[in-house]
């Protein structure tokens, strides 16, 4: 079931109809990755969150703009597109276009041989999007899902629009269709209201869900948000304990899940490297893979058989495949 809101929170530092100009933006930070602005501002007011006040309404570009600027990247040697913006999965309120219909155009682009789509929202992350990306052409099996907490008094507290159960299902419905996906999850450590007990039912939650890695964050004061109204607050010391253990938790599920891989052949985009060190590169799942080639193998796509984790536990050693 989802969660039902408990009313808006504004922060006041812009008026809640408030909505700014969208900036096209298709940039990059070295030459095979490049990030592809698809929408910006938030209609959500989470209660602990600034960003509908600072960023505005939620609005986009039309597809044909964001295809255009998917096709100049590919010229201009992209081999790999992130999709970014606030509030990705609500792509459409400007334009009345659809999220899924962008997925399906941009899928068409050549030259660009890998999508990621970053974070997005359980709540509009739906199968019809789960099911194009286990069969598209250039998507990849890699998702980035905020939870923000693992118990459902704490989002009832922060105003999500799902509960456990519906997240749960969610996770599980994307390892029916995609077993081999990185899953990655935002949590908030130390949110207003979240009681000891509250945390260990978060912390019970994350242990038993079959997620690859945890982004763990503390929470932080905003002024003029209404969590500030929340009486139960949490000391620096807690907040620090919560976000070690959830740490700690995470490494333990991302190097299993690396793990799993070991002895498996994947493809894996190979990226630049400082001259002297092996190129690294990440696979379609996004498994780090670190493998000694030729420098000039930067920006390819190899297939690797995949070995062990490295010395820092970062990466997994590989060995080029031929053929």
């Amino acid at each position: 079931m989802i969660v039902e809101r408990l009313g808006r929170s504004q922060p006041a530092l812009m008026g809640a109809e408030t909505t700014v100009d969208f900036a096209p933006a298709c940039a990059h930070g070295e030459r095979t990755r490049w990030w592809l602005k698809v929408q910006d501002g938030c209609d959500y007011w989470c209660t602990y969150c600034t960003i509908p006040a600072a960023r505005g309404r939620s609005r986009n570009p039309s597809m044909d703009s964001l295809a255009a600027q998917a096709e100049g990247a590919a010229r201009a040697g992209a081999r790999e597109v992130v999709l970014t913006g606030v509030n990705i999965g609500d792509f459409g309120r400007s334009t009345g276009e659809r999220f899924i219909d962008l997925l399906r155009r941009l899928d068409e682009v050549s030259g660009i041989v890998r999508y990621r789509i970053s974070s997005i929202e359980p709540n509009l992350l739906t199968d019809e999007v789960i099911d194009f990306v286990a069969g598209s052409r250039a998507f990849m099996p890699h998702f980035h899902v905020p939870l923000q907490a693992g118990s459902d008094e704490v989002l009832r507290l922060m105003h999500r629009r799902y509960d456990t159960a519906f997240f749960r299902r969610k996770v599980e419905r994307i390892r029916e269709s995609l077993p081999d996906a990185f899953i990655g999850v935002d949590v908030m450590a130390g949110m207003r209201g979240e009681t000891d007990a509250l945390f260990e039912q978060c912390f019970d939650f994350l242990s038993e869900l079959p997620v690859s890695q945890l982004h763990v964050f503390p929470y932080s004061e905003r002024p003029g948000t209404a969590a500030l109204r929340i009486e139960h607050s949490v000391s620096p010391a807690e907040k620090h304990r919560r976000v070690t253990r959830l740490i700690a938790l995470s490494d333990a599920k991302r190097r299993a899940f690396y793990r799993r891989f070991t002895g498996m052949v994947r493809p894996v985009l190979l990226e630049h490297a400082p001259e002297g060190e092996p190129l690294q590169g990440f696979t379609d799942n996004y498994l780090r893979v670190e493998i000694g080639c030729d420098p000039s193998w930067a920006g390819s796509v190899v297939r690797v058989r995949l070995g062990e984790l490295n010395e820092t536990g970062e990466a997994l050693s590989a060995q080029m495949v031929n053929g």
